[in-house]
């Protein structure tokens, strides 16, 4: 298969205007990634998939991501006047850097037996702005999975043929796999607490006294049942 750098070239080549950025992986799986500007993803993953050199056929899974917001400090040397003489010393300075989520995609190639691709997309930020082009029309196997992308990290797919929630109910709020998700404290759903959660659930519950009458109930005797039936 050919390195990225060379899929990108034939990318940008196969879709003008195509905006394609190599994202590094310092992981020990060192798999570097094509960045996709949401314009033209759909078309490069068509292009990706029909190309006959890369027959990228296969979409084996789509993954979500959660970049919170983060501030940069950095060390730099600078020159001052300190006490009339001019010294070069250390000043810190702070960057910040809006979060944003992103969708994960796996190609491999089943007729060439060649994979994977790694693509992905990038969102404008953590709100109003998740929103991603679907790549179902592409590759049919993406469907439930940018569901679950959908219900746990609040992604918004455009284009996506039956985008709802796929693990939580409808009337749950919020998204469970979002880094700053904090569960609820209100267990009174779960129907058989235990553990941590059964000490979340006792604070929302009285606690049922140890004696309060069942304790004194007996099985009859079949004596008795057969007296009782007379």
């Amino acid at each position: 298969m050919e390195t990225l750098e060379e899929i990108k070239a034939r990318i940008e080549k196969g879709v003008p205007g195509a905006k394609i950025t190599i994202v590094p992986n310092s992981s020990p799986a060192n798999q570097p990634s094509l960045l996709l500007d949401h314009e033209h993803a759909a078309a490069v993953a068509k292009f990706l998939r029909d190309d006959p050199a890369l027959r990228l056929d296969y979409c084996s899974n789509a993954t979500g991501v959660d970049w919170l917001d983060r501030t940069v400090k950095r060390t730099v040397k600078v020159k001052k006047v300190v006490e009339g003489e001019e010294k070069e010393v250390d000043e810190t300075t702070e960057e910040s850097f809006p979060g944003y989520l992103e969708a994960v995609y796996h190609l491999y190639s089943m007729a060439h037996k060649h994979g994977p691709v790694v693509i992905r997309m990038r969102t404008a930020n953590r709100t109003e702005g998740a929103r991603l082009p679907s790549l179902t029309p592409v590759y049919r196997s993406a469907e439930f999975q940018e569901r679950e992308i959908f219900d746990l990290y609040g992604v918004h797919f455009d284009g996506h043929p039956d985008l709802r929630r796929i693990l939580m109910w409808d009337e749950f709020v919020d998204f469970p796999m979002r880094k700053d998700y904090r569960e609820p404290d209100d267990y009174e759903y779960e129907p058989t607490p235990h553990d941590d959660v059964l000490e979340k659930a006792k604070q929302h519950h009285t606690e049922r006294p140890q004696l309060d009458g069942a304790e004194n109930i007996t099985a009859r005797q079949d004596g008795q049942d057969e007296a009782l039936n007379r």
